[in-house]
């Protein structure tokens, strides 16, 4: 028995397929067929049932399965002490960061980062909130750039900056500053469900809403919701950074809540126990000296996710 074996089992079971799942491995199918078979030979059983499409584990197997993933963490984790032991920066970082701030955020800092720290080989996923947690508690990413659930005692955060949310619309109003209630929820152009940002705008919005519109519409794209507002056919809320990139004739349309401002608390979090501490230290700094300056520090009305 050895590491690669077990990699090999997580890999078929990740994939349910040994094709797929040798292509991962950048090994051929015989190859890790003829691995994994001479493992369950020594064992004496059989890990996964190959008469079912997809391929899936035996009741032995999933278990056999979940403590080679402990396994293969612990030595992951045996590496990263040694390399943190020698202040080294570098090997791989897979980051798991949500919709609503990848494209807004990732721009500011990743060429910036990879130049300086070469060494480092970032593997970015673009994930909603619950995914990133449930793939952080599995060990397949190593840190989450999100709005963290309140009092998750499972996680560590590291704070990065508050993000004022802004109104999208080209209506116009008769006051500089806007309130919660001066939003017309029927014609509020929301992303679908799964989004923290959806459930923050509803949440501040309190929006438990009668749909008398005759189109109601859902995205999975800020930007989409953003077009639509555009075009005259709603009104959206978009988080600060998304409108860094607007055209001046864009930015007419952007207004201002009043104080004070909702923002959401956007983070940079991991497991209690990872060990490359460093690692997460110097992208956090990278981060935040990449943002505009300020934002925000004035009077705030800080809208949590509630997983």
């Amino acid at each position: 028995m050895n590491i690669q074996q077990l990699e090999y089992l997580l890999a078929v079971d990740q994939h349910r397929h040994f094709a797929r799942a040798a292509e991962a491995c950048s090994v051929t199918q015989p190859t890790l067929s003829m691995m994994i078979q001479k493992l369950e030979d020594e064992l004496g059983l059989k890990v996964f049932d190959r008469s079912r499409q997809p391929v899936c584990p035996t009741d032995a197997g999933e278990n056999l399965i979940n403590q080679a993933r402990q396994i293969l963490l612990e030595v992951k984790r045996f590496e990263e002490i040694a390399s943190t032991a020698n202040n080294y920066i570098g090997g791989e970082l897979r980051v798991g960061v949500i919709p609503t701030i990848a494209p807004y955020l990732l721009p500011l800092f990743i060429q910036a980062f990879v130049e300086k720290y070469s060494d480092v080989k970032l593997k970015i996923s673009e994930l909603i909130t619950e995914q990133i947690l449930f793939k952080l508690d599995k060990g397949e990413l190593d840190v989450g750039i999100l709005v963290a659930p309140e009092n998750d005692k499972t996680i560590k955060e590291i704070h990065l900056y508050n993000e004022a949310f802004v109104v999208y619309t080209p209506k116009k109003f008769d006051k500089e500053y806007l309130l919660a209630e001066d939003i017309d929820v029927n014609k509020l152009l929301l992303l679908e469900e799964g989004h923290c940002f959806r459930s923050q705008i509803m949440k501040f919005c309190e929006l438990r809403k009668q749909v008398t519109n005759k189109v109601e519409y859902t995205s999975g794209s800020l930007e989409t919701l953003r077009y639509l507002a555009d075009k005259h056919l709603g009104i959206t809320i978009l988080p600060e950074l998304a409108t860094l990139h607007l055209t001046k004739e864009q930015l007419k349309n952007v207004k201002q809540f009043a104080a004070p401002k909702p923002v959401r608390k956007v983070s940079l979090v991991t497991k209690r126990d990872f060990v490359k501490k460093r690692l997460v230290e110097v992208l956090s700094e990278s981060i935040k000296v990449s943002l505009p300056q300020p934002l925000h520090e004035e009077s705030v009305n800080l809208i949590s996710f509630e997983s």
